[in-house]
């Protein structure tokens, strides 16, 4: 585990384990144009209302475009008995670089926008 400038737990991208729950922040469009298959969506704005989706039982990587918004999730599920969150760091974009699985809603070629 590493720890990011903004003090949140952090993991790469190339780490994130195939049973870690992937809690996407992004807003709808970013999501759409390609995210991690299985991922769960609730875009940053509505976390705090929607916070009870997301397990406190097992590893969770959250992820954003670059890592700014998913610190942000961290450090606010942290704050609210979530301890087994990670920050992905990098994003979508380090996801998409070290050549995770990726899909898109549409049938598109996934990309990060």
């Amino acid at each position: 585990m590493q720890t990011t400038g903004r003090g949140v737990p952090s993991i790469a991208a190339a780490d994130v384990p195939g049973e870690a729950v992937v809690l996407d922040v992004r807003e709808p469009h970013e999501w759409e144009a390609g995210h991690v298959p299985g991922a769960l969506h609730i875009p940053l704005r509505e976390l705090p209302a929607r916070a009870g989706e997301v397990p406190q039982d097992g590893a969770v990587a959250v992820v954003c475009h670059v890592g700014g918004r998913s610190a942000q999730a961290v450090a606010w599920l942290q704050a609210h008995g979530w301890s087994s969150t990670r920050n992905v760091t990098g994003g979508m974009e380090a996801w998409a670089a070290a050549g995770r699985a990726m899909v898109s809603e549409g049938g598109r070629e996934p990309r990060v926008i």
